[in-house]
C-alpha cells in the first residue's frame, strides 16, 4: 500500500494557484479514473482509494501538511518508504517534473512540515515545476493563479505527472527518476 499525497491549500480561492499543483495532479487522476475524494475530518484530509493505494489532499493548509500525512500513516500503518509527496517547485520551469528520493525542504513549507512530523527527509517526492519566478516574493508568486497563456502547459504537465506516478508505482523511484528527470 502506497500513500500518495498531493500538497495544496483548501478553498476556492486557492483552487488554481501554482501552490496547488499537487492537488491538481490528484484531482485530474481521480477524475480520469472515476474516483471521488471524501473529506475525513479525523484524518485531516480528503481521501480516496485507488486499488491498493491511498490518495490524500491535506485539509490542514500547506504549512501544516505533515499533520495529515503523519495521521494517515499512523492510521493505515504505512511506512515512510511507501509515501510519495507531489508538490510544486518554484525552481523548476512549468512543464518540467522531477522525482527525488529524499532531501531537504528546499524552502517549501509543506515539505518542511512533513519532515518535522515524520522525523525524516527520506521520502519519495515528485516535484511539479511552476517557475520561472518573476522578481516578486515567492509567497506571492505561488498563490497566484496560472495565467491563461500557461493553461496548455499546465494540462500537459498534469497528464505527464499522472503518467509518471503510475510508472513510479509499477517500477519504483530509481527507474522513475531515470525516465522522467
Amino acid at each position: 500500500m502506497k500513500l500518495i499525497t498531493g500538497l495544496g491549500n483548501v478553498g476556492d480561492k486557492y483552487c488554481f494557484t501554482r501552490h496547488n499543483a499537487g492537488f491538481m495532479v490528484l484531482d485530474k487522476w481521480a477524475v480520469d479514473n472515476n474516483i471521488t475524494f471524501k473529506e475525513d475530518k479525523k484524518l485531516k484530509c480528503f481521501i480516496a482509494k485507488m486499488g491498493d493505494n491511498i490518495l490524500i489532499k491535506p485539509t490542514t493548509f500547506m504549512n501544516l501538511s505533515g499533520e495529515a500525512v503523519r495521521t494517515v500513516m499512523d492510521y493505515y500503518k504505512i511506512d515512510i518508504k511507501d509515501v510519495l509527496i507531489i508538490y510544486d517547485d518554484i525552481a523548476l520551469d512549468l512543464g518540467r517534473i522531477r522525482f527525488r528520493a529524499n532531501g531537504s525542504d528546499g524552502g517549501h513549507n509543506g515539505i518542511k512540515s512533513i519532515i518535522k512530523h515524520t522525523g525524516t527527509k527520506e521520502f519519495d517526492r515528485l516535484k511539479i515545476g511552476i517557475g520561472p519566478q518573476p522578481n516578486i516574493p515567492s509567497e506571492n508568486y505561488v498563490l497566484q493563479n496560472f495565467p491563461k497563456e500557461q493553461l496548455t502547459d499546465l494540462k500537459n504537465v498534469l497528464k505527464k505527472s499522472i503518467e509518471a506516478v503510475e510508472f513510479y508505482l509499477d517500477n519504483g523511484i530509481e527507474k522513475a527518476q531515470n525516465k522522467f528527470n
